[in-house]
């Protein structure tokens, strides 16, 4: 794909989050667009960064950190892939938010290796709502341990919730599975006194349907850079 028309599709994809953000009663610039970046090459995230696009959201560990290393320090790296807690020392530190939390032993991996490097790393709870056994994720009813871990941790900063919902080729049969993680949202936050700002849902094929249920990030790899391997 040539560099103009992922600038161009880009540019399409945050008309259309706008458009979505107003829809559900909010300001455009309460939803903030995670660019997808696995599998495309390190010049196409430079030419999206230096259209604007500051967060780049990456699955793989070992690809990640070459592109960090290869690429502008001023990008904010996001960790979106199932993390393996062999991989957390490559990963805490070096991302601005890790995704996909979905155990206590994991939380306690992160933690750990969080507190041995003096940082405070921000993560969010990837919920796994419709039980679904291919899919990563806490269910919801194992959510209150986890939930306390990280309310008293003091090397990880609890920012939020992330989903992946079932595939519909309908977004809106995946609403209620957005509506249902924002009211989770807020139940956590009555309970434990935290902000958790942060709903990260919604992908190419339903996006819109998540920002008007309350998204705040959304992640967003093929509909901008083409299919994997295209470009």
């Amino acid at each position: 794909m040539q560099h103009s028309d992922i600038i161009e599709r880009w540019r399409e994809v945050l008309g259309q989050m706008a458009q979505a953000a107003r829809r559900g009663g909010r300001e455009p610039d309460h939803v903030r667009l995670l660019a997808v970046s696995k599998l495309h090459s390190a010049q196409d995230i430079l030419t999206l960064f230096q259209a604007g696009q500051t967060m780049f959201g990456e699955n793989y560990v070992q690809e990640a950190l070459g592109k960090v290393a290869l690429l502008p320090g001023e990008i904010s790296w996001h960790f979106i892939g199932h993390l393996q807690t062999n991989k957390v020392k490559n990963v805490v530190g070096r991302f601005a938010l890790v995704h996909g939390v979905d155990s206590l032993k994991l939380a306690r991996s992160l933690q750990g290796q969080a507190a041995t490097q003096g940082v405070v790393q921000d993560v969010l709870v990837q919920v796994n709502l419709a039980g679904e056994t291919q899919k990563s994720g806490i269910l919801e009813a194992e959510l209150p341990e986890l939930a306390e871990f990280l309310a008293a941790s003091p090397s990880l900063r609890w920012q939020g919730l992330m989903l992946m919902p079932p595939f519909f080729d309908d977004p809106d049969r995946a609403r209620p599975y957005f509506a249902r993680l924002r009211d989770l949202a807020e139940t956590l936050r009555a309970s434990f006194g935290l902000t958790l700002p942060e709903l990260s849902m919604g992908m190419t094929g339903d996006f819109e349907a998540a920002i008007e249920e309350g998204a705040t990030l959304v992640r967003i790899g093929t509909r901008i850079f083409g299919e994997r391997g295209s470009n």
